[in-house]
């Protein structure tokens, strides 16, 4: 993400249930922690009612402003609970027109990250359905994307955060923002090399498990001399990605993964596994873009 002295706001869509609100609240805290403007933003979309018999739809105009009138008074209870739990945040709303996915994925532009709801990512069809917009604005952000879970998981203390590492460039991209998202919260940073076996049995397992742990360790190399504070644990599992990535951040602060951008994921965090953990994991998923992506 951005650093400290960046001035770029937290963008974060407000849905327009005012009982879900985790990713909100995320996302004014991280906002407040990074000293940030907070940017509310609700996309109406557009409208497109069911067909009925013996009904008969209002005009266009009518339709547009019902929409409007509706868009403000979300942005306003939103702004409302952001001013209430942190007085001192400097907050903005907008309210837009468009398809939601789009709308974010140009807000990401200059945004130190775009934060979403993922209530809706529990069952398969919905993450590929239209209803999810969290998938397409991860394809294409230029910056981080936080998916925040409803409802709130259970975190465990010491806290800490989980990161993903695969050796490639991507991962370490998501290493750099796993540091500075553990050392404003005063937490502990686990960064995991998940090897998933293969159908064969490789002749020199030790070797190949020394291989791994080697691109694990210089993936983080260096990026702790910055955060002296953070204490870091190395780890080589083995399984499935997924389930094992799900499964160790059950109760972190959160999961940080990389992500190529522009439609393709690479190496450990390939596309299915980045679906995959957003379907599975309990706490808020950060996908990080590799910066000379796009």
């Amino acid at each position: 993400m951005a650093p400290p002295f960046d001035h770029r706001p937290i963008v974060v869509g407000v849905d327009p249930d005012p009982t879900k609100r985790m990713a909100l609240a995320w996302a004014v805290d991280e906002a407040a922690r990074r000293r940030v403007p907070l940017r509310l933003l609700h996309a109406e979309g557009v409208p497109t009612p069911g067909v009925r018999r013996a009904y008969v739809p209002p005009s266009w105009e009518e339709w547009n402003q019902a929409l409007h009138e509706a868009g403000e008074q979300v942005l306003k209870e939103a702004v409302i609970f952001a001013e209430a739990r942190r007085p001192q945040l400097e907050v903005s709303a907008l309210l837009a027109e468009g398809d939601p996915a789009w709308i974010l994925r140009d807000q990401s532009r200059d945004a130190t990250a775009v934060v979403l709801g993922s209530w809706h990512l529990g069952r398969m069809k919905d993450v590929f359905g239209t209803a999810s917009v969290a998938l397409p604005v991860m394809a294409h952000a230029h910056c981080p994307v936080v998916v925040v879970p409803e409802p709130e998981h259970v975190t465990q203390q010491p806290a800490y955060f989980v990161v993903g590492v695969d050796g490639s460039a991507q991962s370490a991209a998501a290493v750099d923002v796993a540091f500075e998202e553990a050392a404003l919260r005063g937490a502990a940073l686990r960064a995991l090399y998940v090897r998933q076996p293969g159908p064969l049995r490789i002749f020199d397992e030790y070797a190949v498990q020394q291989e791994c742990r080697r691109l694990l360790s210089e993936t983080v190399a260096g990026r702790g001399a910055a955060y002296p504070d953070v204490e870091l644990h190395h780890e080589l599992l083995s399984g499935h990605p997924v389930n094992v990535l799900a499964e160790e951040s059950a109760h972190a602060l959160g999961l940080v993964v990389g992500t190529r951008g522009h439609g393709g994921f690479a190496g450990m965090l390939l596309g299915s596994v980045s679906q995959g953990v957003l379907r599975y994991a309990r706490c808020p998923v950060i996908a990080v873009p590799h910066t000379s992506s796009g």
